[in-house]
């Protein structure tokens, strides 16, 4: 499946309620305590500081992600890639395209938290700049497990900051 010219046919765009069925599958396939239906209906049509996207190859959403914007920090909510597309480098174009939309919208930080086994994850937030700042003990439900909390600075928008450029610059 190399070569399938991802650049060329990755898109990125609001999310919207059309979107939840899909968004449900990799919801799933990604954590051990997905969100229902139901809450990301209430995200979208609720939660005024609420901002998702959906990321789509060649027309099929294969990723999503989500934040809370609050006075100038965004807090990411979810960050996800279908289980077929991972290993990619997608989950990084996800969060590139978070990380700019954060700065456009006028945040100045971002903050996150990652289950403390996760290393994947981890070693992707370090490579955007994300810092560990503590713990949350047992934060996660399912089995107790701490969640990391790390937050970065991010940089003003217009200034991409990324070797590569973008896949939607404006």
């Amino acid at each position: 499946m190399e070569g399938y010219g991802q650049d060329a046919a990755l898109q990125f765009r609001l999310m919207t309620l059309n979107d939840i069925p899909d968004v449900m599958v990799i919801e799933h396939e990604a954590f051990t305590m997905p969100w229902t239906e139901e809450a990301f209906r209430n995200e979208l049509t609720n939660n005024h500081f609420a901002k998702y996207m959906v990321m789509e190859l060649e027309g099929e959403a294969i990723g999503y992600a989500g934040m809370w914007t609050i006075m100038d920090e965004a807090h990411i909510t979810n960050i996800a890639v279908r289980e077929a597309y991972r290993g990619r480098k997608l989950g990084e174009k996800l969060l590139d395209e978070l990380m700019r939309t954060a700065a456009y919208l006028g945040m100045d930080r971002m903050t996150l938290e990652v289950r403390v086994s996760n290393l994947v994850a981890q070693r992707l937030y370090e490579k955007k700049g994300f810092e560990s700042a503590g713990l949350r003990k047992g934060y996660y439900s399912d089995n107790q497990e701490d969640a990391m909390i790390m937050w970065a600075n991010l940089p003003p928008a217009g200034r991409s900051g990324e070797e590569e450029g973008s896949v939607t610059d404006s």
